[in-house]
């Protein structure tokens, strides 16, 4: 395998990498670890531990086999139609698996990559960046690009953009329907070697349905959660928490997490269809902030919903109004009870909203 690409502003050949020539320049923490993995993958290693991020659990390490990354690298590739030249562009950290799989995608589809130190505006690292092919992003990286002056026309260049790490609002998605290129947000998990499906947000074949990349096959178990099995899965059967409708050979509805099901009076309730409603309800009250819904111990119904919200205060009239337009859309049991403002959420590794610890934090305060 032959070629080069440029890390943070450095051209790299693979030549270099494979004889470990990166090791005596100083370099970041971020280089040294995107170039201890290449060199990993270009002498041919057989298996990588990758750690989980830790958004739905404990952070664990697991080992994927090389087959299992080349498959999810030339199922991307040929879900998305990327050919080999086209550019890529790396923004994401390269310790996980959705950093890692985009370097996998650069070396296996042949991709001219441009790999940077992750941030939440990756346009930063150029007075004028260049264009790309193909892109995976975070929904806060897209927002702050969007803020860009010509934001919107670099992302218009591009073949094809995935987005992932976090469930992307609604507020982002109207803005990303606007954009003429492709946008696809994900599903996947470690497991799986990331994605294994997708979902066009934007354009005439957008709908709210994932589809899966080719060679998946899905199915439910008998509490109507998501089974996979694909080549990223070494062709046997995992099972999920998450509840789908499934609705086709190759297609499913994403519900929610079964472990974020609260029980609140005998009735259940899906928190990620509590959090829509909260979210539209926000936006049509111009209200900004990360927020998530879940439940606190409550000696009458058990568990009671609430909504946490990330910011310094908010204004009692606001509150009122946001609890009657949630009234109209949600029953008596689906409502949050109360809504809390926290300073600021815990967070994983990855940047995500650490629930469990900020809830944590919360109860503590309240006694």
């Amino acid at each position: 395998m032959t070629g080069f690409f440029t890390l943070n502003h450095q051209n790299f050949t693979y030549e270099s990498i494979k004889s470990g020539d990166f090791t005596s320049k100083e370099l970041d923490e971020y280089s040294l670890n995107t170039l201890s993995f290449c060199q990993a993958w270009l002498k041919g290693e057989t298996s990588f531990i990758i750690q989980t991020s830790g958004s739905t659990g404990k952070p664990k390490p697991i080992t994927l086999t090389r087959e299992q990354m080349k498959a999810s690298a030339q199922m991307t590739g040929k879900a998305l139609q990327l050919d080999a030249g086209d550019s890529s562009f790396t923004c994401l950290n390269t310790a996980y698996i959705a950093g890692i799989m985009m370097l996998v995608r650069g070396f296996e589809l042949g991709l001219q990559m441009t790999i940077v130190t992750p941030s939440s505006n990756p346009l930063q690292h150029w007075d004028s960046p260049p264009t790309f092919d193909f892109t995976a992003l975070v929904p806060l990286q897209v927002e702050a690009i969007l803020e860009q002056e010509n934001g919107e026309q670099w992302l218009n260049t591009m073949k094809a953009m995935i987005v992932g790490g976090a469930p992307v609002n609604y507020a982002l998605e109207q803005q990303i329907k606007t954009l003429d290129a492709p946008v696809y947000a994900t599903y996947g998990m470690t497991e799986t070697v990331t994605h294994i499906a997708l979902r066009r947000i934007n354009g005439v074949n957008s709908d709210g349905y994932y589809h899966t990349l080719p060679q998946v096959e899905i199915r439910q178990d008998a509490r109507q959660c998501l089974e996979i099995k694909s080549p990223t899965t070494l062709n046997e059967w995992i099972t999920t928490n998450d509840l789908v409708t499934i609705t086709g050979d190759n297609q499913f509805k994403w519900l929610g997490r079964i472990d974020r099901v609260i029980n609140s009076g005998g009735v259940k309730i899906q928190a990620e269809k509590v959090e829509k409603v909260l979210e539209k309800t926000l936006h049509q009250h111009q209200f900004s902030c990360r927020f998530f819904v879940a439940s606190i111990p409550d000696e009458r119904l058990g568990e009671k919903v609430i909504g946490v919200l990330e910011g310094n205060s908010l204004d009692e009239t606001l509150k009122i109004n946001l609890f009657e337009t949630m009234k109209a859309q949600l029953s008596a049991y689906e409502v949050p009870k109360q809504l809390y403002v926290v300073p600021q959420f815990a967070e994983t590794p990855t940047a995500k909203i650490d629930r469990l610890r900020t809830l944590e934090y919360l109860q503590s305060d309240l006694g």
